[in-house]
């Protein structure tokens, strides 16, 4: 298969900002391999920068499949950028047709080993990386699946893993890409390991992140499907961690099926949420009987852990910005 790769670059008072803002575009039009080429300081421990080469200019790109629908796709992707002139952010949009196996490799020298708490560890399998006693280190080959952790939002949702993770817990994995948040999962002691995506291409190279870091096959429930037709197992309808990393309006839509998935103690963490439509989380949240317990954000994105409400006992725990 052909892949029409696109580039959006861009000059912004605020490259930060705009470097969120155009991957959410890309986000919301399903594109995959997404890579940031923005100059970015090497951070306090050590991890990742140093040897990346330096961007001619500030861009982003993503692939798309060439298929039919792939005009109208980037007709929308050119609309969103222009439409970023509004807020300073001056954009030059490009696309050229490449072979699958040319992409797929294409954006790996910009992902190095990358530090998300204390104990998680990300490394790419091409990297070398001295584990540490007490690490969770993840081997992950993203392929063809959105979901390297670098990204706030899947680096918030790691780090909410391992906040509500307890031993022996049945975790679902809803939208699970790459299965970076099931391996992580598995490294902090769950139980039951449950993944969907809709994506072939994401359950396929999920499956084989799975076995890069020995997770046994006997705990995990892998299929491509959706909530609604999400079969837990004889006698199983709920899990004691949900993770949710997909956009908001899907997050708003799925609601009453994230809570039909949910006990009385469990947790549901949502992520990739930016600012702006946080309000249309919280009131779906209510809409639905469930409440606030947590809430993180980095930059203009937001991830949330959310309990089952109780009468007359909220359980907020606070926020944490990072």
């Amino acid at each position: 298969m052909k892949f029409r790769k696109i580039t959006i670059g861009f000059d912004a008072p605020d490259p930060e900002s705009a470097e969120d803002l155009i991957c959410d575009i890309f986000f919301s039009q399903n594109l995959k391999g997404v890579v940031c080429h923005v100059p970015i300081n090497e951070p306090d421990q050590g991890f990742g920068c140093a040897d990346l080469p330096v961007p001619e200019e500030n861009s982003v790109t993503g692939y798309l499949p060439d298929i039919d629908s792939s005009d109208m796709v980037f007709q929308k992707i050119q609309a969103m950028a222009a439409a970023l002139s509004d807020l300073g952010i001056r954009t030059r949009i490009t696309q050229s047709l490449v072979d699958e196996e040319d992409w797929a490799n294409a954006w790996k020298a910009y992902f190095d080993v990358t530090r998300i708490s204390d104990r998680i560890i990300i490394k790419p399998e091409w990297k070398p990386y001295e584990e540490k006693d007490g690490e969770a280190v993840i081997h992950l080959d993203p392929g063809m699946a959105f979901g390297t952790g670098t990204h706030p939002t899947t680096a918030m949702c790691l780090r909410q893993v391992e906040r509500f993770m307890t031993p022996g817990a049945d975790f679902l994995d809803v939208g699970t890409g790459s299965g970076i948040l099931m391996i992580a999962a598995a490294k902090l002691g769950a139980g039951s390991l449950t993944g969907i995506d809709t994506d072939e291409t994401a359950v396929r190279v999920c499956r084989e992140n799975l076995k890069k870091n020995h997770v046994s096959e006997g705990r995990v429930t892998l299929s491509c499907t959706t909530l609604d037709q999400l079969d837990p197992g004889p006698g199983k309808k709920s899990f004691d961690l949900i993770a949710a990393n997909i956009l908001a309006q899907v997050l708003v839509d799925l609601m009453p099926q994230l809570k039909q998935h949910m006990h009385e103690r469990s947790i549901l963490i949502l992520s990739g949420i930016i600012t702006e439509r946080l309000p249309d989380i919280l009131a779906a949240l209510c809409e639905n009987g469930l409440e606030l317990v947590f809430q993180d954000q980095t930059d203009e994105w937001v991830a949330l852990g959310v309990g089952v409400t109780k009468t007359g006992h909220r359980r907020t725990e606070g926020k944490q910005g990072v």
